[in-house]
């Protein structure tokens, strides 16, 4: 009878030791840690690991789809990181926008190797298999590196790493001011607009300070000379240029002078050659006329000869120069010098 009662109840205590077993082990095997990531998370203080040794870096955004559809890919690259000898990290752009600013990231996601200090752009998909082929091939180096202003550890980038921190800033100062604190958003461009006007002036006071602070003025008697001096110097370049114009007019009325002694020595030698001219002719006609008489006086018959001798003679006496031309004769000639005077004329106009 009692060997009967005992059997169920040590049944009973082995199912509540069970139990008890059960409810122990679960909290502890609850309270497990979740597998390690073999990323590593990169941020402004951090990032110049990747200037030692060779790494790739992913930048990625919360809410991008595509980063997120390539965030078990990496898992898996980074786990494989030891075996393939590098180093895996990642940037958060929204937490981190110096350095999406420093590699001048414009797409998400993005991904760089990096290599002792120089980095490459890998637009390759993002899969494992991929990333491992261009590990292990090596097919970085038929990538152009990022070299000068475009390295991301260069004195450009650096700047560029400040302004995209300043507009990060900015950014979560806006979302500050709209959804914690519920004002309107065109309020908050308000505020930016003026504490930019504000910080313009501040800015431009602090440089007319700094300005008057290394600016060293001269003493009286130095300004005086040197005013003095740019006045004589000044003086001295309008004589100059008057001396120069006077030289170009006293040149010009020489060429002018010689041009007319040259137009006056022309028409003189015109003249002349008129003259001359006008003389040759007069010489012809009176040869011409000379010629008419004595041929007149040939065909006329010998009484006549005689008579006219008898009266030219005593015309010759009591001229005693030479006989006179027929009056027809001279009309001619005065016509035909006339005639010439008038084209030389003409000519010389």
């Amino acid at each position: 009878m009692a060997g009967g009662r005992r059997g169920p109840q040590l049944t009973a205590l082995l199912a509540a030791w069970v139990a008890a077993v059960a409810a122990t082990a679960g909290p502890k095997q609850a309270a497990l840690p979740a597998e390690q990531s073999r990323v590593q998370p990169m941020t402004a203080s951090n990032w110049t690991l990747v200037m030692e040794g060779e790494w790739m870096l992913k930048f990625y955004a919360p809410w991008c789809p595509s980063c997120q559809q390539t965030d078990s890919e990496w898992e898996t690259f980074a786990k494989n990181g030891e075996m393939l000898q590098i180093s895996v990290g990642k940037v958060d752009v929204i937490q981190e926008p110096g350095l999406s600013g420093r590699f001048f990231v414009t797409t998400l996601p993005a991904f760089f190797h990096a290599k002792d200090g120089i980095f490459r752009r890998y637009r390759g998909p993002g899969i494992f298999e991929d990333l491992q082929n261009y590990i292990l091939e090596k097919k970085w180096q038929s990538v152009e590196p990022l070299t000068g202003w475009k390295s991301p550890a260069s004195l450009t980038m650096s700047g560029m790493a400040g302004l995209f921190s300043i507009s990060g800033k900015i950014w979560h100062l806006h979302n500050y001011f709209t959804v914690t604190l519920g004002i309107p958003a065109w309020c908050s461009y308000v505020f930016f607009v003026i504490a930019t006007l504000v910080f313009g002036l501040f800015m431009g006071l602090v440089l007319v300070v700094i300005s008057e602070c290394f600016y060293v003025p001269l003493p009286r008697h130095l300004s005086e000379r040197s005013e003095q001096n740019g006045r004589s110097e000044e003086a001295h370049r309008a004589e100059q240029l008057q001396d120069a114009e006077e030289e170009k007019d006293d040149s010009n009325e020489e060429e002018n002078k010689d041009s007319l002694v040259d137009d006056e020595e022309e028409k003189e030698d015109l003249g002349d050659e008129d003259e001359a001219e006008e003389e040759e002719e007069e010489d012809n006609l009176a040869a011409g006329v000379d010629e008419e008489r004595s041929e007149a006086n040939d065909q006329r018959p010998p009484g006549e000869d005689s008579v006219t001798r008898e009266e030219v003679e005593p015309e010759e006496a009591e001229e005693g120069i030479s006989e006179k031309p027929c009056p027809a004769d001279t009309e001619v000639v005065e016509d035909s010098l006339r005639q010439r005077k008038s084209q030389h004329a003409d000519k010389g106009l």
